[in-house]
């Protein structure tokens, strides 16, 4: 055979490869399973976060976290669950009929779930990972991400959905202004 046929065939494979994977990519997570995991992420978000916010020092706020977590991909082998996923987490609070926002992180982590039928939702989590700040945090999205599912700049949890469930949480109109702790 010759090399310009080899060439083309070496090719068409590639392209294949990419194709399949970025088809595969992120978005194309077990929505089933998602939806069984997501609820069990979140509220280990909100666990971890709470105690570390500025709010929460001032009771007259009534401060809360509220986190919201993206699947960026998702795989379950041996009765283990593992999310890479994307977070944000905010800490509200109320002043003068206006919700106020305290705190916030954005973080890429990694999520390790085992079945557990006495635990909340049916699962407990195992293992959490995160990145350093700053320095080393894309090396590490690079060794923990597939390279189809390393998040972005416009990948993270709208902002917009944690508002809206601090306002109903907090009985504030839909409507009501939000400023800084």
């Amino acid at each position: 055979m010759s090399a310009g046929r080899w060439g083309i065939g070496g090719g068409a494979v590639v392209t294949l490869v990419v194709i399949g994977t970025w088809v595969m990519g992120p978005g194309q997570v077990d929505t089933r399973l998602w939806g069984e995991v997501r609820p069990v992420i979140e509220a280990r978000l909100v666990a971890d976060s709470k105690g570390s916010g500025y709010g929460e020092t001032q009771p007259d706020l009534r401060a809360r976290w509220f986190c919201r977590a993206e699947a960026r991909d998702l795989d379950e082998r041996d009765g283990v669950v593992r999310a890479g996923v994307t977070t944000s987490c905010r800490e509200y609070g109320v002043r003068a009929g206006a919700l106020v926002e305290c705190s916030g992180a954005e973080v890429p982590q990694v999520v390790r779930l085992r079945r557990d039928a006495h635990a909340d939702g049916g699962y407990r989590v195992v293992a959490r990972e995160e990145g350093p700040d700053g320095e080393g945090s894309g090396k590490w999205v690079e060794e923990h991400f597939s390279l189809f599912a390393e998040p972005g700049p416009d990948d993270w949890a709208s902002s917009t959905d944690l508002e809206a469930a601090a306002r109903a949480h907090f009985g504030l109109p839909a409507d009501a202004p939000l400023g800084d702790c």
